[in-house]
Parts: structure tokens; C-alpha cells; sequence
């Protein structure tokens, strides 16, 4: 049955956050999901690796998305307007999930273990988005320093914009914290690094 039923990845993963708060997520199992859901534990398995999975998965696409978005960037662009463009790739995905996002958090927040999963899946994210900037003619350590700014401004952003009664889109506050960096650059001087990523004073 669970096979053919629609949004069945979706009702999984929903059921999950709603157990993982009640109950904890070292205390939840997968046949409670699965149960929860109305499935099977066989078809939990079939879009899920195990439980922590439900909590990353889309890890890969998301990189994908934002190291895609960079590359696709006129040749001309700044690296760090071409990180720019990444950043409203990857927010506008999220856009839709804000509630998800928040229990997410909370999840995670609450669990070392999947603390350290989530720094990990970050710091992968930033070796992607280094390697595309290199990839872009970038060079070192310009690259890896525009990839780690791009991967620290959603985060930030990220964690304003789960924040209960914050209401602004999530590339609105992207935009909002890299303008800010840019500021602060720009208070630090254009020397180096900083002017072979491309960080200048915005447009006013």
C-alpha cells in the first residue's frame, strides 16, 4: 500500500518532527513513525535510511542548487555577488517550509549527535561551493574564504528566520546579512582576499 500513497515522503517526515519533539529522538523508533504516518516500516525504508536520515536528506541537492546557481553566474559576476545568486537559489527552496525548518531546528539543536551531522553537512556545503568558485578562476585563499562567507551568512540568516515571530522571507534576511558583511568589509578596508572576492560597498 504505502508504496502508491501520495506524499508519502512528506507524511514520514512530518510524523518524525511531531514524535521527535513529543518524545525525543533517541526515544523515537522507526515503527513509531511509521506507524504515525499510517505505513509500513518497509516503506519508511524504502525513502529513508535510518531516522536521522528524514532529518537531512535533500543535503546533496542543496549543494547542488547553491554550487549550481554559482556556477551559472555570468563570468563577469564578483565571486561574492555569484555566491549572492546561490544564496536566492537555495532560500527560495525553503521558503514554503519555514514550519518544518523550525521543529528541524529544535531537533537538532537539542541532540549533539545531530549538532555534529549538521556542522558536517555545512562544512561540505562549503567545500562545494570552494571548489566551484576555483572552478570559476578564484583563487586561494579568496575562494575558500567567499565559499565559508556564503555558508555563515545563511546560516545566519537561516536561524533568524526560524525564529517564532520573525516574518520576513528568508533571502530578504540573506540579502539583509551580507549587505551588513559588506559593510563591515568595508569599514576593514579592500585589501587582499577581500578585494579578490569581490567584497565592495553596495550600491546604494
Amino acid at each position: 500500500m504505502g508504496r502508491w500513497e501520495p506524499n508519502t515522503r512528506e507524511r514520514l517526515a512530518k510524523a518524525a518532527l511531531d514524535l521527535y519533539g513529543e518524545r525525543g529522538f533517541e526515544q523515537t523508533t522507526v515503527a513509531e513513525i511509521a506507524k504515525s504516518a499510517g505505513l509500513t516500516e518497509r516503506t519508511f525504508f524504502r525513502h529513508y535510511a535510518d531516522k536521522r536520515e528524514v532529518l537531512f536528506a535533500g543535503a546533496v541537492e542543496l549543494e547542488q542548487l547553491f554550487a549550481g546557481a554559482v556556477a551559472d553566474a555570468p563570468p563577469s559576476t564578483a565571486p561574492i555577488d555569484a555566491v549572492a545568486l546561490g544564496l536566492d537559489a537555495v532560500c527560495a527552496v525553503f521558503e514554503e517550509r519555514r514550519e518544518f525548518a523550525r521543529k528541524r531546528h529544535a531537533v537538532i539543536s537539542a541532540n549533539a549527535e545531530l549538532r555534529e551531522r549538521e556542522l558536517i553537512k555545512l562544512a561540505s556545503l562549503a567545500t562545494a561551493l570552494t571548489e566551484t568558485l576555483r572552478g570559476r578562476g578564484v583563487p586561494e585563499p579568496a575562494a575558500s574564504l567567499t565559499a565559508e562567507t556564503g555558508v555563515a551568512v545563511f546560516k545566519v540568516a537561516f536561524e533568524r528566520w526560524i525564529i517564532a515571530d520573525e516574518t520576513r522571507p528568508l533571502v530578504q534576511l540573506a540579502r539583509d546579512s551580507l549587505k551588513e558583511l559588506r559593510a563591515v568589509a568595508m569599514g576593514n578596508g579592500r585589501s587582499g582576499p577581500c578585494r579578490a572576492a569581490g567584497i565592495s560597498e553596495p550600491s546604494r
